[in-house]
């Protein structure tokens, strides 16, 4: 990958120069997902999707509290994050990662925390808490290897959530320094090696730098701007928003590449200082249509809506 991890012990002989762009931002689970559950909820306010924004705010709530009540430890794995480092490969790769069972404990929680909302999202959120370690697992794995159709759309934001929560907790606590690598594969991320879920335009010490945030874990990873995110060309790059008039005005813009026909959506925070990129994705699927009915397909995975 074009950001290689490395243990700390290994990072001195790979330091980079003072005030270079850092090319990995590990995440903070618990400022996160309580700042993904204020946004939802302040966005479902007289929004057309104001149920569904609600419900997902409940999801990221709930995520918040199980970071703080249930953390998980990062595991000892003798050799193996030396191995990864030495062979370009993301250290925590969820497809291949042998998960403790401590996920499914998660999603438990979760769903006994949802179970009495009313309708179809309690049913979903029952039915999960009991179902058996062996399903859960095949619903994982399927989830981790982008066979969404096989989980289903009612089930997989929940699943998806107890292992964001169990994923990002993972990646919190990686003692490891990131290193910029020169070919271009930086679709996927470097701790994880899963999708997007947008790009963001960070304020602070990284001000105008671009970001892709992680679908799964949370982390973050730079790649430049005017950059297709998925192919890396910079041909063909156009931009689209909702709003009337010069869409670089906009907090939330579709970046669509002519090349390989993707689009992802980036946020500006010297736009909209609240902007966060899981909870203003959702809440802008009129701008996936736009972009779907132009032809372009999303490259990324929004963790709190599935296809289905």
């Amino acid at each position: 990958m074009s950001i290689r991890i490395v243990p700390l012990d290994e990072a001195g002989r790979l330091q980079t120069a003072a005030g270079e762009i850092p090319p990995l931002l590990l995440p903070q689970p618990a400022e996160r997902y309580l700042a993904r559950s204020r946004r939802l909820s302040a966005l479902a306010d007289g929004h057309p999707m104001a149920a569904y924004l609600a419900f997902a705010a409940r999801i990221a709530a709930a995520q918040h509290r199980l970071v703080r009540e249930q953390p998980v430890a990062l595991p000892q794995r003798g050799d193996y994050f030396h191995h990864c480092a030495e062979h370009g490969l993301p250290p925590l790769g969820a497809a291949a990662w042998p998960r403790d069972p401590v996920w499914r404990d998660l999603l438990r929680a979760l769903c006994a925390e949802l179970a009495a909302l009313p309708g179809p999202a309690g049913e979903v959120a029952r039915e999960l808490g009991q179902t058996s370690d062996d399903a859960l697992e095949n619903a994982a794995r399927a989830l981790l290897d982008g066979d969404f159709a096989a989980v289903g759309s009612a089930r997989a934001p929940l699943l998806w959530a107890a292992l964001s929560v169990y994923f990002s907790q993972l990646a919190s606590q990686l003692q490891v320094a990131a290193v910029a690598e020169p070919d271009d594969a930086r679709h996927l991320c470097p701790v994880c090696a899963m999708p997007p879920v947008a790009s963001v335009v960070r304020l602070g010490n990284e001000s105008g730098l671009r970001y892709l945030h992680c679908s799964l874990c949370e982390s973050e990873w730079h790649l430049v701007r005017a950059k297709c995110s998925n192919c890396e060309a910079t041909r063909d790059i156009g931009y689209w928003s909702l709003e009337q008039g010069d869409s670089q005005q906009a907090a939330v813009r579709g970046e669509s590449c002519g090349d390989c026909g993707s689009y992802l959506k980036i946020l500006a925070l010297d736009k909209d200082l609240n902007a966060e990129p899981a909870a203003d994705d959702l809440a802008t699927l009129a701008l996936d249509q736009q972009l779907e009915q132009h032809g372009f397909a999303r490259s990324g995975v929004n963790p709190l809506l599935f296809p289905g």
